[in-house]
C-alpha cells in the first residue's frame, strides 16, 4: 500500500553523483591538430564472432570502423605496461554518463584512476538519444559471456565477446588463457545502441545505426593494449551468443603525429590520491 506522501516522496529532484566542473578537459583542439597531420602505422580487422589486440603507444591514435555491414564490437583496453590497469567502465559511467562520445574520456580503475584514451571523433555523434531511450557507445552493459549464455540457454558457446577477448589478450600478451581471463573487464560496447526500459528497468538493445564508414577515433592518453570483439550478435538488433546474426569485421587502425604536434602535452600521471591515508 503506497503511504500518503508517495508522490512527494517520488517528486524529490535528483542530484548529479559526482558534478564534472573541476575534471580536467581534454585539448581537442591541440589532438584534431595532431591528427591532422598523423600517418597511419597499422592496421589489424576484428573478424566476425571473433577479437583482435593491438597496440597504441602514449600520444597516438587508433580508430574502430565499420567497414562492410552494421557490427557492434567489445573493446577492452590495458595499460599495456602494466595490465593490472585497466579500463574502468564503471566509473568512466559515473563520469560521463551511460554513453559515451566526443570529448568523453575513459578512464583507469583504481588506484590509477586516470584518463587512458580520449574519443576524438565519433561518426555516430548525432544520434543522441532516441524515443526509447537508445543511445550508442555505451559503458552500461558487460559483454556477452559463455557463462550466462549457459545459464539461461544451457548451452555452451564459445564465441561469445568474453571468450573472445580472452583469447586475443592471451595471445597477445603471451599469457594462458587462465592468466588471461581474470584480466577481461567490463567493455565499452563500441557502436551499440541500448538503453533501460521505463517500466522494468531492464537493460534493452536495439539495431545498431552504425553503417560501412562509421567510426570512433581516441587518442590514447598512455600505453595501451586494446582487444576489440566482433560481437557475435552483428548488430545487436535481435540476439547475441548466437551464430543465426549477420556479423562483420570490424577495422582498427593506429596513426602517429609528427614528432613536434603535441609540443608540451604529457601522458597523464597517477591519480594524486595519498593512499598512506588509509
Amino acid at each position: 500500500m503506497e503511504p500518503a506522501d508517495a508522490d512527494e516522496r517520488r517528486a524529490i529532484p535528483p542530484v548529479i553523483c559526482y558534478p564534472t566542473d573541476t575534471l580536467p578537459r581534454p585539448d581537442l583542439e591541440l589532438y584534431r591538430t595532431a591528427r591532422a597531420t598523423a600517418r597511419k602505422t597499422g592496421e589489424i580487422r576484428a573478424a566476425p564472432r571473433d577479437a583482435a589486440a593491438f597496440r597504441v603507444p602514449a600520444g597516438e591514435f587508433f580508430r574502430i570502423t565499420c567497414v562492410e555491414g552494421p557490427q557492434v564490437g567489445d573493446l577492452n583496453l590495458w595499460n599495456a605496461n602494466d595490465l593490472t590497469e585497466r579500463f574502468f567502465s564503471g566509473k568512466t559511467r559515473a563520469l560521463h554518463g551511460s554513453h559515451v562520445t566526443t570529448g568523453d574520456r575513459l578512464w583507469s580503475s583504481l588506484p590509477m584512476l586516470r584518463p587512458m584514451a580520449t574519443i576524438v571523433e565519433d561518426s555516430l555523434h548525432w544520434y543522441g538519444i532516441d524515443p526509447h531511450g537508445g543511445a550508442v557507445h555505451d559503458v552500461i552493459g558487460t559483454r556477452c559471456d559463455p557463462y550466462t549464455h549457459a545459464l539461461l540457454s544451457g548451452g555452451d558457446y564459445h564465441h561469445c565477446c568474453h571468450s573472445n577477448l580472452i583469447r586475443a589478450l592471451s595471445e597477445a600478451a603471451g599469457l594462458s588463457r587462465d592468466e588471461a581471463e581474470p584480466l577481461v573487464h567490463d567493455v565499452l560496447n563500441v557502436f551499440m545502441c541500448t538503453g533501460f526500459t521505463r517500466d522494468t528497468g531492464q537493460y534493452f538493445m536495439k539495431a545498431s545505426p552504425v553503417r560501412p564508414g562509421d567510426y570512433l577515433e581516441c587518442f590514447a592518453e598512455i600505453d595501451l593494449l586494446g582487444a576489440l570483439s566482433a560481437c557475435p550478435g552483428g548488430d545487436c538488433g535481435a540476439e547475441h551468443s548466437s551464430d543465426a546474426a549477420a556479423c562483420h569485421p570490424l577495422l582498427i587502425e593506429t596513426f602517429a603525429p609528427e614528432p613536434d604536434a603535441l609540443a608540451g602535452w604529457q601522458s597523464p600521471a597517477p591519480n594524486p590520491y595519498d593512499r598512506s591515508h588509509g
